[in-house]
C-alpha cells in the first residue's frame, strides 16, 4: 500500500507560479515511477509529467516548457514547479504512482485554479 499526499495548490493569477509536492509513503519510493495528472471540470483526467526512477522526465505537450516535475528519494517527495500559468491550468492535480510490481497509487488530489 502506497499512501500519496498532495499539496501546494491554490489560487493564483495567470502568469503566476505554484510549486506542487507529493509526499509517498508505505512503499521503497526511489523504485517507484511517479507522476502528476490533471482533471478539469467535465473533462478526463489527463496526464501532466512523470519522472523515473532514474529521472528522466515527459511532459504533456501543453505544459512543456513551463512545468518540471523532480523527485528527492531522500525525502520521499515528488515535485511540480509549475510557472507561467494560463487560466486552462485550472483542474484537480492528482499524484501518481507506480510500483515496480505496477501496481497504480493515486492521492487525494490538489486544485489549482488560476484566474485570467
Amino acid at each position: 500500500q502506497v499512501n500519496l499526499v498532495e499539496s501546494g495548490g491554490g489560487l493564483v493569477q495567470a502568469g503566476g507560479s505554484l510549486r506542487l509536492s507529493c509526499a509517498a509513503s508505505g512503499s521503497i519510493f526511489s523504485s517507484n515511477v511517479m507522476g502528476w495528472y490533471r482533471q478539469a471540470p467535465g473533462k478526463q483526467r489527463e496526464v501532466v509529467a512523470g519522472i523515473t526512477t532514474g529521472g528522466k522526465t515527459n511532459y504533456a505537450d501543453s505544459v512543456k516548457g513551463r512545468f518540471t516535475i523532480s523527485r528527492d528519494n531522500a525525502k520521499n517527495t515528488v515535485y511540480l514547479q509549475m510557472n507561467s500559468l494560463k487560466p486552462e491550468d485550472t483542474a484537480v492535480y492528482y499524484c501518481n504512482s507506480v510500483t515496480s510490481g505496477g501496481i497504480m497509487y493515486w492521492g487525494q488530489g490538489t486544485q489549482v485554479t488560476v484566474s485570467s
